[in-house]
């Protein structure tokens, strides 16, 4: 299509623009060295620079007489990853200059302010945009470890790491920016193929348009630092096991014309209520199965609103840690629709495996992710699912569910693992919610759906199938076994496929419900997998892989756990909310970063954590809550009885510490379980080689030797 002559004319001035005046326009922050201070923005100025002018397309091959990697920095790759570390320590305090790697490219930068970005995307200006490219690697390597811990952050930058996984709980973003405008996330895994912008970061990615972000951590891991700690038994409820078409019914006054089409709005209302001691009695089954069930998971809208607390309190009886359900909310006030989400609970206890609890009632931590697309049935899914009699089939009926804003929710967990969760029509939607799952990489998404058969010949198969083949995410999809049987298209008899699981590992598996089971059970493991970039950047095996090793039936026992009846809930009130635990987790990883790479560092880490620092006030944050203030005093308190070996703390001496003591509750039993379970992660994933030499390194053009290589580090499982 042709454009207009006033289009032609804005895409000329914006071509004539130079880089200072297209970030102004697009940041609302001026290009300057105060950039430099938080190396998130550096990565966000120049995300946007290679996303305007794709001038990372010449690097397979470069233009003529123009070499990629720069010979000048002799081993580009080693000497990016070490001024990345050099610059996340500097940010910490940014006295002087910047690490000289960092500012010498930013000195290009400043002195071309100017230079039309048609110049850049033609690469016209190779110096400009060798330095664009240069810099955003490093800006991506300092950013390691801002979301998922890694084995290679040590002790250099903890304090850094920590304030920028404070800063992302807070407002949603990494970087320093409006957040209206840009925002920098973490990324968990990076695309095994393809060269699009997206294959040029590891660890961080740019995300804008309406969609909001908020990324959570919890701690919940196995305890200990044993191999098969690397584990999950999921409980998956294909539920409800029975749908009556009377379940679905138009919503009264509903039904208008327009434009020339009926259209409705329809609800899903079983009037069942949650079968608490049907639930009770399959744990009882799955764990004489399993030593134990880390995560149970049911479909779209299979749990009424008014039913999660008891729900959870029948699961925290079993050790279940994880909660992820989809759930209804019944229509409320006058003129208002019900909304559709998906519900996660995570256990406060915090430890996956450990001992069943003695007492209920402690309140869980929740996150709620919201349906973004309605349900529309046609004509022909209301024949499939043989509706007639609830729902006109000449009426197009729409899902009569209230439209939040959208928001996409991350859940990491402690082993290392990025969860995010949708609702049925959302996994099959191009919009932003899909770009910025592409962007991230999740570890696993989960789709909660109320749906058919979930056969690999299906739409949610086929949309599974994206996300595990770029960006390599695995993927469940979940349906109830009582919609599975309800859909017969095309006269064809009902299958009873209720969850499809697709891993770049092993591939795509369709799960059955048995006859006569009433839940499934699916083991996965994780194992060390491998991020690239295409930019040049050496790989690294420092991300989780999760894959499926087992599929089994459950079928419930004929007795459950209590006897039956009203379930006893105690609503206590909650010591902090999710984002506070993610603070203090990220508080904890930190200390346990420096007390196993720089014991030196652990009084620094102590004294940046309290109520009155001044680089909370510096980066737009808000003082801790008393609550979080008392589990930050907790923290330090175990933290100064742990008695140094050879004068200096180390992580077994700690772990060991926090495991005896004892008689601790409320904030401060919170704040050790944290602090244990972030200094086990570390000792599990990280295991010291002797020392050997450094390689040869090659002297650079201006004389001077490239930055040391990494320290040598042996990961488990290598």
């Amino acid at each position: 299509m042709a454009l207009r002559d006033g289009e032609v004319r804005c895409f000329a001035e914006r071509a004539a623009r130079g880089t200072g005046a297209m970030w102004q326009a697009t940041a609302a922050v001026p290009l300057d060295d105060e950039l430099l201070e938080w190396p998130p923005d550096v990565f966000a100025f120049t995300e946007v620079v290679l996303e305007r002018t794709q001038v990372y397309r010449f690097l397979f091959p470069p233009p003529r007489l123009v070499e990629w990697p720069p010979r000048r920095l002799g081993h580009w790759s080693e000497a990016v990853e070490e001024a990345g570390r050099q610059w996340s320590v500097w940010a910490e305090d940014p006295h002087g200059s910047a690490p000289d790697l960092v500012s010498q490219e930013w000195a290009v930068i400043s002195e071309r302010t100017g230079t039309p970005f048609d110049h850049v995307a033609e690469g016209r200006d190779w110096r400009l945009c060798e330095a664009v490219l240069t810099l955003h690697a490093v800006a991506d390597e300092a950013c390691a470890g801002l979301g998922v811990a890694l084995d290679s952050a040590g002790g250099p930058g903890c304090i850094f790491r920590a304030r920028g996984r404070e800063l992302l709980a807070r407002s949603g973003s990494l970087a320093r920016l409006p957040g209206s405008l840009l925002r920098v996330i973490p990324k968990a895994r990076t695309t095994p193929n393809g060269t699009s912008i997206r294959s040029f970061s590891r660890y961080a990615c740019l995300q804008r348009g309406v969609a909001d972000v908020r990324w959570y951590k919890v701690p919940a891991r196995h305890a200990g630092t044993d191999p098969r700690t690397d584990h999950a038994n999921l409980l998956l409820l294909p539920w409800p096991l029975r749908v009556r078409e009377s379940d679905f019914r138009p919503t009264p006054g509903s039904v208008q014309d327009f434009a020339d089409e009926t259209f409705g709005l329809f609800e899903f209302a079983p009037p069942q209520r949650l079968d608490l001691d049907l639930v009770d009695r399959v744990l009882v089954a799955a764990r004489d199965e399993v030593e134990s069930i880390e995560a149970v998971y049911l479909p779209e809208s299979a749990v009424d609103e008014a039913d999660i607390d008891d729900l959870e309190t029948v699961l925290g009886r079993h050790g279940v840690v994880l909660l992820i359900s989809g759930v209804r909310q019944s229509v409320g006030e006058a003129r208002r629709l019900p909304r559709n989400w998906v519900h996660t609970g995570i256990n406060p206890t915090l430890v996956k495996g450990g001992p069943l609890p003695s007492s209920t009632g402690d309140q869980w931590l929740h996150i709620r992710q919201h349906k973004f697309h309605r349900w529309a049935l046609d004509e022909g899914q209301i024949y499939q699912y043989r509706l007639g009699s609830a729902l006109h089939p000449h009426v197009r009926w729409w899902e009569g569910i209230e439209i939040p804003r959208q928001e996409l929710q991350f859940l990491e967990l402690g082993e290392e693992i990025t969860l995010a969760s949708l609702v049925c029509e959302d996994l099959a939607q191009i919009d932003d919610v899909a770009e910025i799952l592409r962007s991230v990489g999740p570890t696993v998404v989960v789709a909660l759906l109320l749906d058919g058969p979930q056969l690999s010949s299906r739409w949610a198969a086929r949309y599974a199938s994206v996300l595990a083949d770029d960006p390599g995410s695995c993927v469940l999809t979940l349906t109830s076994f009582g919609m599975a049987q309800r859909s017969r298209p095309h006269g064809r008899g009902a299958s009873a496929v209720v969850a499809l699981w697709k891993d770049p590992t092993r591939g795509t598996q369709e799960i059955p419900l048995e006859s006569g089971a009433h839940a499934v059970l699916m083991t996965t493991c994780g194992r060390r997998g491998r991020r690239r970039t295409v930019d040049g950047r050496r790989p690294v095996d420092n991300v989780t892989d999760w894959f499926e090793v087992g599929v089994s039936q459950i079928r419930a026992a004929p007795t459950g756990s209590k006897p039956s009846g009203p379930v006893p809930h105690r609503a206590m009130p909650q010591l902090l909310d999710i984002a506070e635990v993610t603070i203090l987790t990220s508080f904890a990883q930190a200390l346990a970063e420096a007390v196993g790479s720089a014991p030196d560092r652990v009084e620094d880490v102590l004294a940046d954590a309290p109520e009155g620092a001044p680089w909370r006030t510096k980066l737009g944050i808000v003082e801790p809550s008393t609550a979080l203030g008392k589990a930050f005093a907790a923290i330090t308190r175990a933290t100064r009885e742990v008695a140094p070996t050879d004068s200096a703390l180390t992580l077994d001496a700690f772990i060991s510490a926090v495991d005896n003591a004892v008689d601790e509750e409320g904030i401060d039993l919170l704040a050790r379980k944290v602090l244990r379970s972030a200094l086990e992660q570390r000792r599990f994933r990280i295991r010291e080689t002797p020392s050997q030499p450094d390689p040869p390194r090659t002297p650079r053009r201006d004389g001077v030797a490239p930055a040391a290589p990494l320290e040598n580090r042996r990961i488990k499982g290598e």
